[in-house]
């Protein structure tokens, strides 16, 4: 990323929008904006890309084959007028006893990684659960289900255009969680989201 590039071009901006970036509240504007660049938009860094851990299941003596749930929060930027997207992320999976599990954590941070670009909800949902399906299948058995979650807020919705508040809810599904009979996964999953207060 070339921080002068983004800084020049940021101020030939502000002058266009009618702005004078030498005036006092102005003048780090660019070099912020360069600096912030960096940050929401490192998941075009392949080198930044989380390394997920994976342990064999039942590798301390417990097989553990039930349900696993994270959740969490998640900022992201609309590739269709560069605003921001938030809100929560539910993540479910089920190991098989013969596969590998997940180091919990890495979930939040692979959200975060494919978030950090210009993005549509609905590819941010499908990469992060087909990476995370890609790396417990690697080499081993895959999981026996696998779902994700996404419902955000839009600020190209909200703050301009239909100027509307709501929320745009994303789902991705593997293995069992795709199987339509009662008491199956995804069933679970949703009760448990709503254990948690949440609703959908």
């Amino acid at each position: 990323m070339n921080q002068e590039k983004i800084e020049k071009l940021w101020k030939e901006m502000l002058i266009e929008i009618g702005e004078n970036p030498e005036r006092e509240g102005l003048k780090d504007t660019p070099k912020r904006i360069a600096n912030m660049y960096k940050e929401i938009f490192r998941g075009y860094d392949k080198s930044q890309l989380p390394k997920v851990t994976v342990f064999p299941n039942g590798q301390d003596g417990i097989k553990y084959t039930q349900m696993i749930t994270d959740s969490g929060k998640f900022y992201s930027q609309c590739e269709h007028h560069n605003r921001s997207f938030f809100g929560t992320y539910y993540f479910a999976y089920i190991p098989s006893g013969e596969g590998n599990i997940l180091g919990i954590s890495k979930v939040a941070r692979v959200v975060d990684y494919f978030s950090a670009k210009l993005q549509i909800q609905e590819r941010l949902t499908q990469e992060i659960i087909n990476h995370l399906w890609e790396i417990l299948s690697k080499n081993s058995v895959p999981p026996i289900g696998m779902a994700l979650i996404m419902k955000a807020q839009h600020l190209c919705k909200i703050s301009r255009g239909v100027k509307k508040e709501g929320w745009m809810t994303t789902s991705d599904l593997k293995g069992e969680f795709l199987i339509p009979t009662k008491g199956n996964p995804m069933q679970e999953f949703l009760s448990l989201i709503k254990l948690n207060g949440d609703s959908l």
